[in-house]
């Protein structure tokens, strides 16, 4: 037989075989928006969900890769359904990246400005890199998570007897430790409970009160979202305690934006820095893929009393967490 006689196909073989490729691309467009839909319809009924969905509400924006692929799916198979579909996910999603919360800005007399850091330094591994990052960066107020009992020594011996004479610490080995380091002084207060050390203070800024609080609840691990829930709901709890004295509740939330537990903790009047300085989506993990591919679940959340003029994030050699900056000023109530 003649062997271009075989591979010739008729048209209507042809046909079958196009027929098959839009059925497969019919199919494919039909995965990838129904997974993005799953997490989108969550989004909007303002729930965290089960597994795997609190995970990937983290990556919310970067959801609209897969909902594209899905749309190119659909027009090649020309399911006019699915080219529908598509484009209203992609205007979901367009509607739930727009920024959280409010960011009205205080209008009263300026009081005091303060620069405020918060680090992970993942077990202590990116202690050495953190100590040349205050040195460089200067911050009145440091929030440092994940300092076990090295980390706490090698700050202690670096700065308690010069720039940073106060401290409220919770002692512990691996994630357990974290603590807070000020040029002001502080008075040590109740932190909040959790798996994980989260210490509270309130420190005397040029004659004011400010409430500080760490923030570093358990991430949201499949068989443990009830516990990152309730450690969330433990920080909304503080946030919502006391609304007439300046608050500062600043650290690694292993939360984002797209988190109906962390939007509890925005919704108590609590204002997320790096926003009001421009910063809204600016990625803080994980350290290797940001920031082209990141989450924000690292905060400095300030009561209404501050304005925030800068929000900075960079590289902390060890951690699997960016550092953030950012420059806040405190203004006198009206």
């Amino acid at each position: 037989m003649d062997t271009a006689a075989a591979d010739w196909a008729g048209p209507d073989e042809r046909e079958r075989r196009r027929s098959r490729g839009r059925t497969a691309g019919a199919w494919a467009a039909g995965l990838l928006l129904a997974g993005v839909s799953v997490v989108v319809g969550c989004r909007a009924a303002d729930t965290d969900g089960i597994t795997p969905v609190p995970q990937l509400l983290a990556f919310l924006p970067w959801l609209l890769a897969p909902t594209g692929l899905g749309l190119v799916f659909a027009l090649f198979a020309r399911w006019r359904v699915g080219m529908l579909w598509g484009v209203l996910v992609l205007g979901a999603l367009a509607w739930f990246i727009e920024p959280y919360g409010k960011t009205g800005q205080p209008s009263g007399a300026s009081l005091a400005e303060l620069r405020v850091m918060t680090s992970n330094v993942q077990f202590g591994a990116g202690t050495e890199s953190l100590i040349a990052a205050v040195e460089r960066q200067r911050p009145d107020i440091v929030f440092v998570q994940e300092c076990e009992t090295t980390c706490s020594t090698a700050l202690r011996n670096t700065f308690q007897g010069g720039a940073y004479p106060y401290r409220a610490s919770v002692e512990g080995a691996g994630s357990d430790g974290s603590l807070i380091i000020s040029r002001f002084p502080l008075t040590r207060a109740d932190g909040v409970r959790g798996t994980m050390g989260m210490p509270g203070a309130v420190a005397d800024v040029d004659g004011h009160a400010v409430r500080l609080q760490l923030a570093h609840p358990m991430p949201p691990l499949p068989g443990q979202l009830d516990v990152w829930r309730d450690e969330l709901g433990e920080l909304r709890d503080y946030a919502a305690g006391d609304r007439n004295t300046p608050t500062i509740l600043a650290g690694d939330f292993n939360a984002s934006q797209d988190h109906a537990a962390f939007r509890r903790i925005l919704d108590t009047g609590l204002r997320d820095a790096s926003r009001l300085a421009g910063s809204p989506r600016t990625p803080s993990w994980p350290a290797p893929t940001t920031p082209t591919l990141g989450a924000q679940i690292d905060h400095v959340l300030v009561s209404e009393d501050f304005s925030a003029d800068k929000a900075t994030f960079f590289g902390i050699t060890g951690s699997d967490h960016r550092a953030l900056v950012v420059d806040v000023v405190l203004h006198q109530r009206k």
